[in-house]
């Protein structure tokens, strides 16, 4: 059995921590659940969206990891972003077997990945 159980954080550097609180809270629609100087967190779906003002030192962001975060209706987020001000830094593109992804640059310089896969199931992690 793994050791690991799957990613639970992802964290994005930004220069400004409130204007990017603000819009993250709109692009996600919910609320922060922890909110200090250093760090804001937002529960998205059980995992972790992090912003961290300590992180903007971090070298070329958009040439690095992508993280994908899940969408019933990936032409209605893509229009959404559009509209919220972020960049398409990859068109949709279907991968095969009904899964679609799409990729954005956020108005902090982070690429936000977008994925919408039918055959995604949360698997619950056992009990230690």
């Amino acid at each position: 059995m793994s050791q690991f159980s799957g990613v639970q954080s992802v964290i994005y550097g930004v220069g400004n921590l409130e204007e990017a609180k603000a819009w993250y809270t709109t692009l996600l629609e919910v609320e922060p659940y922890f909110d200090a100087e250093f760090y804001v967190g937002f529960n998205v779906g059980g995992f972790e969206l992090g912003l961290n003002p300590d992180a903007r030192n971090v070298t070329s962001r958009a040439d690095g990891v992508v993280a994908y975060w899940g969408v019933a209706d990936i032409a209605a987020q893509v229009e959404r972003m559009n509209g919220l001000g972020a960049r398409q830094h990859g068109e949709i593109v279907d991968v095969g077997e009904g899964i679609l992804m799409a990729s954005f640059l956020d108005p902090f310089g982070n690429v936000f990945g977008l994925i919408q896969n039918p055959h995604f199931k949360l698997t619950p992690t056992p009990s230690e």
